[in-house]
């Protein structure tokens, strides 16, 4: 889709698109002499990376780092300029290994036994639990990193290992970043740990995210190891080898600092060996872990030197130094696994903002994916990615596959919850944004429970006061729907004085409508507007679109396959000033079209709309809300900052040009009074403020039902028609039996 100024409609005056804007470049400049140091650099900088990296680094200390960093390579201080060979044969081994069909359960003793690293991330807590509960059994071993920035699921995770004695957290953490040096540090440090580990006699170790799912059983797995036990199993990229390094950036200088990998210049790859990578997903045997660790000769010492400092190191790191040492030839090129994927979609320059290159990432399996599990042309035992948040049905479906499908009527067994706030992590992990809504969600349940008592409106058994910030708030969907926000939070019941906690379900009200009558433009299938757009799986991570005066918001489409079209764009404010417009030219096979204007902040609080047009009739139109602020830095919004963030932008100009001559030509009337309205809201404070938030809130969602948390384990609620979460379907609290974990059977399986 190409973006287009719209032919001048009638009685409008000319008018010019709305430009992009320009991407951030990675060569931006800064004079040296700008950068301030503890210590001042041992060399001059200048290479136009490094000299942009010293720009764009946020702290003092990581400047220093580049800079010595730089100043050492500068000095040919840092990199090996050859390295040993010890692989006996000339180029790479080429193992082939055979998946037995009829009998892939029979185990050549003794059995091998497995230490998975689980290396984890994010609030995805039951989705990992499925996971465990599919890999787990009594004779192999579970080492699990939680990545340093993700406390909730560290904390599950440190539950969880406490119920079985063959699972262990690491007691360190790390915030390891897409194609970080961190990434193969944290890898490095697992394997020396699991070697220390004198208990566990582990045989091969084997590294899986939460986004992985096994594909094969338990049995199959350890039948197939143990057939080729003396084999290490590591995907190679499969290409030319130069290309593959110009494209890996091997031949760059990177390095990691602030959470972030810095590109800062150009430098030779070793000679006297051959440089390899591909997957950073393996299943290495423990001779070689070993060897890995403990080597001190010239190919360790120096890959470990020479992969500090590149980009994606676990990506190339294992295979290099595999293929170049005395264990070449046990290289099997193949991970065992599947991986899902579609370099048109995944291949949009992802990682940016973490990483001076363009990445790739892999896409979420669907249902309609599940055939690919069954091929057998070459050993595979796990696939990857899932989320359930994304399709849970693909999770139900193998999971059925590999241990029979659970009983119908089972609990829960089309519902996924995902946490997405926890009150021991604090409201400082909270966007103010975030926590203006769910502060109004909550009460938005209060008055649902007030509501829901027929009778003496004197009764306050179910009218209630709220009390400080939420307890905890959950993702809900069901059949792979998103269907609202869980918000747990407490309030004093005023019946009885007593503190109680509750869970309010809110649902999104539809937002999206077709004209009236009905267009004969057909091809139009949805439009929304949100933050956080992943043109990857083309949704919006910001489920809820909850989104404040100061977010960038995204205008998406998605199309049914017809004839090229062109559709007009208008973004349309509270107050119906014309904030911008553009023209969409869709071909005849586009699905989806995105697009974030370039708007003046902040956004005017209030429900905004974005109508879409075909030949200058309108064709459909979605609404969103832009919700005031009732918190500024977590703190409750004081009168300097009202104006500052819910007026507008200055002189309503969302744009360099202004589409005010637009308004007669689609009917958009600009009524005064609709002005100083809004110019008065945009002052208020404190529990006017609350109201008109609540006003506002009220237009995009509704409460679906509220229940109490008291009733599982208290004394009780007064309110008579407030239900136990424990026993109402959508709260989660309700039980969950895909995720919940038991004690190991006789078998010593869990699932």
């Amino acid at each position: 889709a190409l973006f287009t100024l719209p032919p001048h409609p009638p009685l409008s005056s000319p008018r010019t698109p709305p430009t992009p804007p320009s991407p951030p470049t990675a060569q931006a400049t800064a004079a040296p002499s700008e950068v301030v140091y503890d210590r001042p650099a041992k060399c001059e900088v200048s290479g136009k990376e490094a000299i942009s990296a010293l720009s764009r680094a946020k702290t003092k200390e990581c400047r220093q780092q580049i800079a010595e960093v730089y100043c050492r390579h500068k000095e040919s201080q840092l990199m090996p300029e050859k390295v040993t060979r010890y692989c006996p044969i000339e180029g790479k081994a080429n193992v082939n290994v055979a998946w037995d069909e009829d009998s892939p359960e029979d185990v050549p003793s003794p059995p091998v036994r497995i230490a998975f690293v689980l290396v984890v991330h994010g609030r995805a807590s039951r989705q990992f639990r499925r996971l465990f509960k599919a890999i787990y059994h009594t004779l192999h071993y579970y080492y699990i990193h939680v990545d340093q920035r993700s406390n909730y699921l560290h904390r599950q995770v440190l539950e969880l290992a406490s119920q079985y004695p063959n699972v262990r957290v690491t007691p360190w953490r790390m915030a390891t970043i897409w194609g970080g040096a961190s990434l193969l540090t944290m890898y490095l440090r697992s394997m020396a740990d699991l070697i220390a580990m004198r208990d566990w006699t582990w045989d091969f170790f084997i590294n899986l995210s939460a986004a992985d799912y096994p594909i094969r059983t338990n049995n199959q797995l350890v039948a197939f190891l143990s057939k080729y036990r003396d084999m290490n199993f590591i995907k190679s990229h499969g290409r030319d080898n130069a290309r593959f390094i110009r494209k890996q950036g091997l031949d760059r200088l990177f390095f990691e600092c602030d959470t972030h990998m810095w590109r800062l210049g150009d430098r030779k790859i070793p000679e006297g060996i051959s440089v390899d990578g591909g997957s950073d997903w393996f299943l290495l045997n423990r001779a070689f872990v070993e060897y890995v660790i403990n080597s001190r000769d010239d190919l360790v010492v120096n890959m470990k030197q020479f992969y500090t400092y590149t980009l994606l190191p676990a990506e190339s790191f294992f295979h290099t130094v595999l293929e170049n040492s005395v264990h070449c030839e046990s290289m099997v090129d193949n991970n065992l696994r599947i991986t899902n994927w579609n370099r048109k979609l995944g291949c949009k320059c992802q990682y940016k903002h973490i990483v001076d290159w363009c990445g790739c990432s892999p896409n979420d399996f669907k249902p309609q994916d599940f055939h690919r599990f069954q091929q057998t042309a070459r050993p595979t035992f796990f696939a990857r990615k899932f989320e359930a948040s994304v399709n849970q049905e693909i999770v139900n479906q193998l999971d059925g596959y590999l241990f029979g499908p659970l009983p119908r009527g089972t609990p829960g067994l089309q519902a996924y919850w995902e946490n997405a706030f926890d009150e021991a992590d604090g409201v400082a992990t909270l966007s103010d944004t975030q926590l203006t809504h769910y502060h109004a969600f909550a009460r938005m349940g209060l008055a649902r429970a007030a509501a829901s008592l027929q009778g003496d409106p004197k009764d306050n058994s179910c009218r209630y006061f709220p009390m400080g910030h939420p307890v905890s708030v959950h993702l809900y969907f069901q059949s792979d729907q998103f269907q609202g926000y869980l918000v747990k939070h407490h309030a004093t019941n005023l019946a009885t004085s007593k503190l109680e906690t509750l869970e309010t379900w809110v649902m999104p009200k539809t937002s999206y409508k077709v004209a009236s009558p009905a267009s004969t433009f057909t091809r139009l299938q949805v439009a929304e507007v949100g933050t956080e757009w992943d043109a990857k799986e083309r949704m919006f991570r910001n489920f809820g679109g909850l989104m404040g005066p100061m977010d960038e918001t995204v205008a998406m489409q998605r199309w049914s396959k017809g004839s090229n079209v062109t559709v007009t764009v208008v973004w349309i404010d509270p107050t119906n000033v014309i904030a911008a417009t553009y023209d969409i030219l869709i071909d005849a096979s586009a699905e989806y079209t995105h697009y974030r204007p370039p708007l003046n902040q902040p956004l005017r609080p209030g429900v905004w709309v974005v109508r879409l047009l075909h030949h200058w009739v309108t064709v459909a139109e979605t609404r969103f809300l832009i919700a005031p602020q009732a918190y500024v830095r977590h703190q409750p919004i004081k009168q300097e900052d009202t104006l500052k963030l819910h007026d507008g932008p200055a002189k309503s100009s969302y744009m360099e040009q202004s589409f005010h001559g637009l308004n007669p030509v689609l009917n958009i009337p600009v009524h005064p009074s609709q002005v100083e309205q809004a110019k008065r809201n945009a002052s208020l404070t404190g529990p006017a403020l609350e109201r008109w938030i609540d006003s506002l809130v009220g237009t995009a969602w509704e409460a679906g039902d509220v229940c109490s948390t008291s009733m599982t384990g208290g004394p009780g609620t007064a309110c008579p028609v407030m239900q136990a979460c424990a026993k109402t379907p959508w709260s989660s609290l309700s039980p969950d039996p895909k995720s919940h974990l038991v004690p190991p059977r006789a078998d010593g399986r869990i699932r």
